[in-house]
């Protein structure tokens, strides 16, 4: 089993070039923040998670991917957002003009 400051390095380093900051939580679990490059905002939040069950590379791997997955969702659900936004501000300015 991996200590705990080189338990956050691998989880920190598995998302550079993006900043993550991972921390241990009281009894400890392990919380992950991940930020947004350009504007340093914080993208997702995963807490709870038990450095107990985290004792090979099998599942740090499978931790590591599940964050990239949700990570991803993340990212799809803002553009599809951004998407939605530009269509609804488009219909708005053509109602405007035919109005």
């Amino acid at each position: 089993m991996l200590s705990t400051l080189e338990l956050r390095h691998v989880i920190e380093s598995a998302f550079l070039p993006t900043r993550c900051c991972c921390r241990v939580e009281s009894l400890g679990y392990l919380q992950i923040e991940i930020y947004d490059s350009e504007s340093g905002s914080r993208k997702l939040l995963v807490t709870g998670i038990s450095q107990s069950e985290l004792v090979g590379n099998q599942e740090i791997t499978k931790l590591i991917e599940e964050v990239r997955a949700e990570l991803h969702v993340t990212r799809q659900m803002r553009f599809d957002a951004s998407v939605d936004k530009e269509a609804s501000d488009q219909k708005n300015r053509t109602a405007g003009l035919i109005g």
